[in-house]
Protein backbone atom coordinates (compact mmCIF):
# COMPACT_ATOMS: atom_id res chain seq x y z
CA UNK A 1 0.00 0.00 0.00
CA UNK A 2 1.14 3.37 -1.10
CA UNK A 3 0.07 6.92 -0.09
CA UNK A 4 0.13 10.80 -0.93
CA UNK A 5 -0.46 13.95 0.85
CA UNK A 6 -2.11 16.68 -1.23
CA UNK A 7 -3.96 19.96 -1.39
CA UNK A 8 -7.41 19.12 -2.17
CA UNK A 9 -10.06 21.95 -1.38
CA UNK A 10 -7.73 23.87 0.26
CA UNK A 11 -6.47 21.78 2.76
CA UNK A 12 -4.31 18.63 3.18
CA UNK A 13 -5.82 15.23 2.20
CA UNK A 14 -3.89 11.44 2.20
CA UNK A 15 -5.17 9.94 -1.23
CA UNK A 16 -4.04 6.03 -2.01
CA UNK A 17 -2.23 5.51 -4.96
CA UNK A 18 -3.76 3.25 -7.40
CA UNK A 19 -2.20 3.46 -10.52
CA UNK A 20 0.40 5.99 -11.92
CA UNK A 21 -2.35 8.28 -13.08
CA UNK A 22 -4.94 8.38 -10.58
CA UNK A 23 -5.32 8.42 -6.56
CA UNK A 24 -8.19 7.88 -3.93
CA UNK A 25 -9.01 10.62 -1.51
CA UNK A 26 -9.03 9.21 1.77
CA UNK A 27 -10.94 11.30 4.78
CA UNK A 28 -7.83 13.04 6.17
CA UNK A 29 -4.43 13.59 6.27
CA UNK A 30 -1.96 11.16 7.37
CA UNK A 31 -1.38 12.63 10.31
CA UNK A 32 -5.37 12.42 11.81
CA UNK A 33 -5.20 8.46 9.96
CA UNK A 34 -2.13 7.72 11.67
CA UNK A 35 -3.56 8.54 15.19
CA UNK A 36 -6.84 7.24 14.33
CA UNK A 37 -4.93 3.71 13.68
CA UNK A 38 -2.93 3.84 17.03
CA UNK A 39 -6.30 5.15 19.45
CA UNK A 40 -8.12 2.45 17.92
CA UNK A 41 -5.40 0.20 17.99
CA UNK A 42 -5.38 -0.76 14.47
CA UNK A 43 -2.93 -0.71 11.88
CA UNK A 44 -2.58 2.30 9.56
CA UNK A 45 -3.70 -0.01 6.15
CA UNK A 46 -6.96 -0.78 8.27
CA UNK A 47 -7.67 2.99 9.52
CA UNK A 48 -6.73 3.81 5.45
CA UNK A 49 -9.52 1.04 4.52
CA UNK A 50 -12.04 2.45 6.28
CA UNK A 51 -11.17 5.83 5.59
CA UNK A 52 -11.70 5.48 1.58
CA UNK A 53 -13.76 8.10 0.12
CA UNK A 54 -15.72 7.39 -3.34
CA UNK A 55 -13.33 10.53 -5.12
CA UNK A 56 -10.89 9.75 -7.55
CA UNK A 57 -8.14 12.30 -8.48
CA UNK A 58 -5.37 12.69 -11.38
CA UNK A 59 -2.60 11.84 -10.04
CA UNK A 60 -0.81 14.06 -13.09
CA UNK A 61 -2.51 16.97 -12.68
CA UNK A 62 -1.50 17.16 -8.86
CA UNK A 63 1.42 16.77 -10.17
CA UNK A 64 1.29 19.77 -12.62
CA UNK A 65 -0.50 21.65 -10.02
CA UNK A 66 2.51 21.44 -7.71
CA UNK A 67 -0.27 20.13 -4.93
CA UNK A 68 2.10 17.47 -3.56
CA UNK A 69 2.76 17.82 -0.18
CA UNK A 70 5.20 15.24 1.77
CA UNK A 71 3.79 12.00 3.02
CA UNK A 72 3.30 13.04 6.21
CA UNK A 73 3.74 16.46 7.86
CA UNK A 74 2.13 18.22 11.41
CA UNK A 75 0.11 20.92 11.46
CA UNK A 76 2.65 22.58 13.61
CA UNK A 77 6.15 22.39 12.01
CA UNK A 78 7.85 23.07 14.94
CA UNK A 79 6.61 19.08 16.11
CA UNK A 80 8.51 17.65 13.12
CA UNK A 81 11.92 16.78 13.78
CA UNK A 82 13.75 15.94 10.66
CA UNK A 83 16.84 13.93 11.44
CA UNK A 84 19.53 11.54 10.33
CA UNK A 85 22.53 8.87 10.21
CA UNK A 86 25.38 8.07 8.17
CA UNK A 87 28.11 5.29 7.32
CA UNK A 88 25.02 2.70 7.44
CA UNK A 89 25.63 1.48 4.01
CA UNK A 90 27.66 -1.17 2.28
CA UNK A 91 26.78 -0.19 -1.20
CA UNK A 92 27.97 -1.82 -4.09
CA UNK A 93 30.29 -4.89 -3.72
CA UNK A 94 33.18 -3.13 -4.88
CA UNK A 95 32.54 -0.16 -2.49
CA UNK A 96 32.02 -2.86 0.21
CA UNK A 97 35.29 -4.70 -0.50
CA UNK A 98 37.57 -0.89 -0.44
CA UNK A 99 35.94 -0.05 3.14
CA UNK A 100 36.98 -3.76 3.89
CA UNK A 101 40.13 -3.51 2.88
CA UNK A 102 40.92 0.15 4.26
CA UNK A 103 40.11 -1.47 7.46
CA UNK A 104 42.83 -3.66 7.24
CA UNK A 105 45.01 -1.06 9.31
CA UNK A 106 46.15 -0.76 13.03
CA UNK A 107 42.92 0.52 15.01
CA UNK A 108 45.44 4.34 15.88
CA UNK A 109 45.52 4.58 12.25
CA UNK A 110 41.69 4.72 11.06
CA UNK A 111 39.86 7.88 10.72
CA UNK A 112 36.83 8.96 13.00
CA UNK A 113 34.66 7.70 9.62
CA UNK A 114 36.62 4.77 9.24
CA UNK A 115 36.05 3.87 12.95
CA UNK A 116 32.45 4.45 12.71
CA UNK A 117 31.86 2.39 9.94
CA UNK A 118 33.77 -0.43 11.39
CA UNK A 119 31.90 0.01 14.36
CA UNK A 120 28.69 -0.87 12.37
CA UNK A 121 30.09 -3.27 10.06
CA UNK A 122 31.15 -5.55 13.36
CA UNK A 123 28.31 -4.58 15.77
CA UNK A 124 25.37 -2.60 13.41
CA UNK A 125 23.13 -6.19 13.54
CA UNK A 126 22.42 -7.40 17.29
CA UNK A 127 20.68 -10.13 18.54
CA UNK A 128 16.97 -9.54 18.49
CA UNK A 129 15.98 -7.29 21.70
CA UNK A 130 19.90 -6.13 22.16
CA UNK A 131 21.29 -2.86 21.43
CA UNK A 132 23.83 -2.48 18.76
CA UNK A 133 26.55 -0.14 17.81
CA UNK A 134 25.93 3.46 18.53
CA UNK A 135 25.92 4.74 14.63
CA UNK A 136 26.28 8.53 13.76
CA UNK A 137 23.82 10.85 14.24
CA UNK A 138 22.93 14.49 13.22
CA UNK A 139 19.80 17.18 13.42
CA UNK A 140 18.38 18.45 10.25
CA UNK A 141 15.98 21.10 11.63
CA UNK A 142 12.11 21.09 12.00
CA UNK A 143 9.09 20.71 9.48
CA UNK A 144 10.50 24.03 7.63
CA UNK A 145 13.09 22.55 6.47
CA UNK A 146 11.20 20.25 4.48
CA UNK A 147 9.99 20.98 0.81
CA UNK A 148 7.43 19.29 -1.14
CA UNK A 149 8.10 16.81 -3.68
CA UNK A 150 8.27 18.74 -7.23
CA UNK A 151 9.24 21.88 -5.02
CA UNK A 152 12.37 23.77 -5.59
CA UNK A 153 14.88 22.87 -2.82
CA UNK A 154 16.26 26.37 -1.53
CA UNK A 155 20.46 26.73 -1.66
CA UNK A 156 21.46 29.17 1.10
CA UNK A 157 23.83 31.68 -0.17
CA UNK A 158 26.73 31.10 2.45
CA UNK A 159 26.55 27.31 1.17
CA UNK A 160 29.97 26.16 -1.04
CA UNK A 161 27.55 22.86 -2.25
CA UNK A 162 24.17 22.00 -2.98
CA UNK A 163 24.46 18.05 -3.54
CA UNK A 164 21.37 14.99 -3.33
CA UNK A 165 21.69 12.32 -1.01
CA UNK A 166 19.56 9.57 -2.18
CA UNK A 167 18.12 7.93 0.67
CA UNK A 168 15.35 5.81 2.46
CA UNK A 169 13.75 7.64 5.11
CA UNK A 170 11.28 6.36 8.39
CA UNK A 171 8.13 8.56 9.16
CA UNK A 172 6.84 8.39 12.71
CA UNK A 173 4.19 9.52 14.98
CA UNK A 174 4.85 9.39 18.69
CA UNK A 175 2.01 7.60 20.71
CA UNK A 176 0.36 9.71 23.43
CA UNK A 177 1.65 7.42 25.79
CA UNK A 178 5.17 8.39 24.62
CA UNK A 179 5.94 5.33 22.42
CA UNK A 180 7.23 5.94 18.59
CA UNK A 181 5.27 4.36 15.68
CA UNK A 182 6.46 3.49 12.03
CA UNK A 183 4.06 5.23 10.09
CA UNK A 184 5.62 4.34 7.04
CA UNK A 185 8.59 4.64 4.55
CA UNK A 186 9.68 7.25 1.57
CA UNK A 187 12.20 8.18 -0.52
CA UNK A 188 14.58 10.36 0.59
CA UNK A 189 16.84 13.61 -0.40
CA UNK A 190 18.87 14.26 2.55
CA UNK A 191 20.55 17.05 0.68
CA UNK A 192 23.87 18.24 1.90
CA UNK A 193 26.94 20.96 1.50
CA UNK A 194 29.79 18.15 0.92
CA UNK A 195 32.15 21.05 0.71
CA UNK A 196 31.70 22.41 3.87
CA UNK A 197 31.70 18.43 5.96
CA UNK A 198 34.75 18.03 3.86
CA UNK A 199 36.82 20.88 5.26
CA UNK A 200 36.10 19.51 8.41
CA UNK A 201 34.49 17.16 10.04
CA UNK A 202 33.94 19.43 12.86
CA UNK A 203 31.48 21.45 10.47
CA UNK A 204 29.44 18.25 9.51
CA UNK A 205 26.67 19.58 11.85
CA UNK A 206 26.83 22.66 9.44
CA UNK A 207 26.50 20.99 6.87
CA UNK A 208 23.40 19.30 7.26
CA UNK A 209 21.77 22.42 8.38
CA UNK A 210 20.18 22.45 4.68
CA UNK A 211 16.64 21.96 3.33
CA UNK A 212 16.05 18.11 2.46
CA UNK A 213 12.91 16.28 0.53
CA UNK A 214 11.06 13.04 1.05
CA UNK A 215 7.69 11.46 -1.04
CA UNK A 216 5.81 11.83 -2.89
CA UNK A 217 4.75 8.26 -1.89
CA UNK A 218 4.54 6.58 1.51
CA UNK A 219 5.19 3.03 1.76
CA UNK A 220 2.92 1.18 4.61
CA UNK A 221 3.35 -2.36 6.18
CA UNK A 222 6.54 -4.18 5.76
CA UNK A 223 9.78 -3.20 3.79
CA UNK A 224 11.81 -5.20 1.30
CA UNK A 225 15.26 -5.95 2.62
CA UNK A 226 16.90 -5.38 -0.86
CA UNK A 227 15.81 -1.95 -2.38
CA UNK A 228 17.57 -1.10 -5.53
CA UNK A 229 17.06 2.64 -7.18
CA UNK A 230 18.60 5.37 -9.33
CA UNK A 231 19.54 8.96 -8.52
CA UNK A 232 20.01 11.49 -11.47
CA UNK A 233 21.04 15.05 -11.92
CA UNK A 234 19.25 16.40 -14.94
CA UNK A 235 20.58 19.56 -16.51
CA UNK A 236 18.33 21.04 -18.98
CA UNK A 237 16.92 18.62 -20.77
CA UNK A 238 19.52 16.15 -20.32
CA UNK A 239 20.81 13.79 -17.78
CA UNK A 240 24.39 15.15 -16.49
CA UNK A 241 25.12 12.20 -13.82
CA UNK A 242 22.95 8.87 -13.00
CA UNK A 243 24.00 6.23 -11.01
CA UNK A 244 22.36 3.51 -9.25
CA UNK A 245 22.04 3.32 -5.87
CA UNK A 246 21.07 0.14 -3.15
CA UNK A 247 19.25 0.47 0.06
CA UNK A 248 17.11 -2.01 2.75
CA UNK A 249 18.73 -3.56 5.61
CA UNK A 250 20.48 -5.99 3.18
CA UNK A 251 23.10 -3.71 1.72
CA UNK A 252 23.48 -1.70 5.26
CA UNK A 253 26.06 -2.68 7.89
CA UNK A 254 23.06 -1.49 10.35
CA UNK A 255 19.71 -2.50 10.81
CA UNK A 256 16.91 -0.50 11.02
CA UNK A 257 15.73 -1.67 14.43
CA UNK A 258 19.09 -0.76 15.28
CA UNK A 259 18.94 2.69 13.89
CA UNK A 260 15.22 3.77 15.19
CA UNK A 261 16.36 2.25 19.31
CA UNK A 262 19.55 4.90 18.37
CA UNK A 263 17.58 7.59 17.91
CA UNK A 264 14.36 6.84 20.07
CA UNK A 265 16.32 6.20 23.42
CA UNK A 266 16.59 9.96 23.89
CA UNK A 267 13.37 10.84 25.99
CA UNK A 268 13.46 14.27 24.13
CA UNK A 269 12.77 12.22 20.72
CA UNK A 270 9.43 10.00 22.54
CA UNK A 271 7.01 13.64 22.93
CA UNK A 272 3.78 13.20 22.56
CA UNK A 273 1.78 13.99 19.15
CA UNK A 274 5.22 14.35 17.62
CA UNK A 275 6.24 13.56 14.11
CA UNK A 276 9.79 12.25 13.00
CA UNK A 277 11.54 11.80 9.76
CA UNK A 278 14.64 9.70 10.00
CA UNK A 279 17.12 9.63 6.98
CA UNK A 280 18.77 6.35 6.76
CA UNK A 281 22.16 7.23 4.91
CA UNK A 282 23.60 6.83 1.62
CA UNK A 283 26.60 5.15 -0.45
CA UNK A 284 26.22 7.27 -3.48
CA UNK A 285 26.65 10.93 -3.97
CA UNK A 286 27.34 13.21 -7.48
CA UNK A 287 29.64 14.92 -5.30
CA UNK A 288 32.10 11.77 -5.47
CA UNK A 289 31.95 11.86 -8.89
CA UNK A 290 32.99 15.54 -8.93
CA UNK A 291 29.70 16.75 -10.28
CA UNK A 292 29.39 20.23 -9.36
CA UNK A 293 25.46 21.54 -9.14
CA UNK A 294 23.91 24.74 -10.32
CA UNK A 295 20.65 27.00 -10.76
CA UNK A 296 17.76 24.85 -12.19
CA UNK A 297 19.35 21.31 -11.79
CA UNK A 298 16.85 18.93 -10.90
CA UNK A 299 17.59 15.99 -8.47
CA UNK A 300 15.32 12.83 -9.37
CA UNK A 301 15.62 9.79 -7.29
CA UNK A 302 13.80 6.94 -7.80
CA UNK A 303 13.42 3.38 -6.14
CA UNK A 304 10.60 1.32 -8.26
CA UNK A 305 9.13 -0.38 -5.12
CA UNK A 306 8.18 2.96 -4.26
CA UNK A 307 5.96 4.56 -7.05
CA UNK A 308 6.59 7.89 -8.44
CA UNK A 309 10.38 9.51 -7.97
CA UNK A 310 11.22 12.27 -5.80
CA UNK A 311 11.97 15.09 -7.81
CA UNK A 312 13.25 18.86 -7.21
CA UNK A 313 14.90 21.57 -8.81
CA UNK A 314 18.00 23.89 -7.37
CA UNK A 315 17.41 27.31 -6.45
CA UNK A 316 19.85 29.41 -5.13
CA UNK A 317 19.70 32.14 -3.19
CA UNK A 318 21.59 35.11 -4.00
CA UNK A 319 21.28 37.82 -0.66
CA UNK A 320 22.62 37.25 2.15
CA UNK A 321 22.02 39.15 5.51
CA UNK A 322 24.74 39.15 7.97
CA UNK A 323 22.91 38.61 11.47
CA UNK A 324 22.95 41.51 14.12
CA UNK A 325 21.81 39.98 17.27
CA UNK A 326 20.43 43.07 19.26
CA UNK A 327 20.72 43.26 23.06
CA UNK A 328 17.75 43.66 25.24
Amino acid sequence: MRLIQCIHQGSPCAALVESTEQVRLLDADTYTLARRAIAAGHSLAEAVENAVTSTRLDYIQLVDDKRLLPPLTHPDPAHCLVTGTGLTHLGSADTRSAMHAKTQVREDELTDSMRMFKLGVEGGKPQHGEPGAQPEWFYKGDGDCVVAPEADIPVPQFAQDAGEEPELAGLYIIGDDGLPWRVGYAIGNEFSDHVTERFNYLWLAHSKLRSCSFGPELWVGSLPAHLGGISRVVRGNETLWEKPFLTGEANMAHSLDNLEHHHFKYAGFRRPGDVHVHFFGTATLSFADDVRTREGDRFEISLAAFGRPLRNTLRFEVNSTLIDVKPL
